[in-house]
């Protein structure tokens, strides 16, 4: 399938953070082609391995398969819907967005319901409404009709958003963040034929809240070095300022120098910049951002592995919609391949 196709099928599948599992049952899908071996451990991090000769690097590429989203958290007596969020989401952007309820065995549409502003107080109507006074109506009469329903504590939510080509080469979408990153990581091992290095490409989950199946494949991959493969901040919006960020969609893709959690090690950051620069790839340079990404927590398992990060310039990133540049994502998966055939130059 094309980046497109692939990009749009993991940008639809349910993944909040936690419950990964239709985006890895894709993602495997679409890695097998690619890979001598696919593995689940058991954080249920997806690892596909493709060999390489034995005493060469062993690299691991990482993509997070997780999503920001909701979460059921109790039923109240007239059967609304009250949650928590998985993962960080701007309580400004929840009152009235379109949801999806993925019970165990059907998936219910609902909307995210509040007091009506027509009956608000001035002060009320000033302030920002918390999702802790947010509900979701899914059209049901009482709790009992929603239990009959099927709906539970703990049954995942997503925002009801379909994949939307935008132009020739931007799309709008759910879950970009970091569903681009998965499709970027299976082009990389689509584009690399044969290699010396030993490679794990890794769909990790629980990235949202705490980069936490990184960590443990990670510990029990053991690699060289590492890059992952996410998304971050496109600055290129109005009331943006350089001093925030200077990175621009559609203009390549990004390397972190550092962030809150990764400063990039130096040989790593060398070897995506030299790769760059022979291959005529656009970049961009990032620093000071206050995210991080599963590079971070990779980088001091053990007892520390070298990593660095590929990002690709998203716009309305943890919010129900986001755009991106399917370029970007090409150019993204083009550095990570051509760096992983140079990298028994450099490590």
């Amino acid at each position: 399938m094309s980046l497109n196709q692939n990009l749009e099928k993991l940008s639809n599948a349910c993944g909040v953070t936690g419950r990964e599992k239709p985006v890895q049952d894709l993602l495997a899908e679409m890695l097998k082609p690619y890979a001598d071996e696919i593995k689940t451990d058991r954080m249920e991090n997806i690892i596909a391995t493709k060999k390489g000769k034995p005493n060469a690097p062993k690299i691991m590429l990482a993509a997070h398969m997780d999503e920001v989203g909701l979460m059921v958290k109790t039923l109240t007596k007239d059967g609304f819907i009250q949650f928590s969020k998985m993962g960080g989401i701007d309580d400004r952007i929840l009152p009235a967005q379109k949801v999806l309820i993925h019970t165990k065995t059907t998936t219910y549409p609902g909307t995210i319901g509040s007091k009506p502003p027509h009956i608000q107080k001035e002060e009320e109507r000033k302030k920002i409404i918390t999702h802790d006074d947010l509900f979701i109506d899914i059209g049901t009469k009482n709790k009992e009709d929603t239990t009959n329903w099927g709906v539970t504590i703990g049954d995942p939510i997503t925002f009801d958003v379909k994949y939307t080509p935008l132009s020739k080469d931007t799309a709008m979408g759910k879950a970009f963040d970091n569903r681009a990153g998965c499709a970027a990581m299976i082009e990389t091992m689509k584009l690399i034929q044969e290699t010396d290095c030993n490679i794990c490409a890794v769909g990790t989950v629980q990235e949202e809240v705490g980069l936490r199946g990184a960590a443990t494949a990670a510990f029990g991959i053991d690699p060289d070095l590492a890059i992952a493969l996410d998304v971050t901040i496109a600055g290129d919006v109005p009331g943006v300022r350089e001093f925030d960020t200077t990175v621009k969609m559609g203009k390549g893709p990004t390397l972190t120098i550092s962030d809150s959690g990764l400063i990039t090690h130096p040989k790593i950051l060398r070897w995506l910049l030299d790769t760059a620069n022979t291959e005529n790839i656009p970049i961009q340079l990032e620093s000071g951002l206050l995210g991080s990404t599963d590079a971070a927590r990779i980088s001091i398992t053990r007892q520390g592995i070298p990593s660095g990060t590929i990002s690709i310039p998203t716009r309305y990133i943890h919010s129900p919609t986001s755009i991106i540049n399917l370029t970007d994502i090409e150019l993204s998966a083009k550095l990570a391949a051509a760096a992983i055939q140079k990298a028994t130059t450099y490590f």
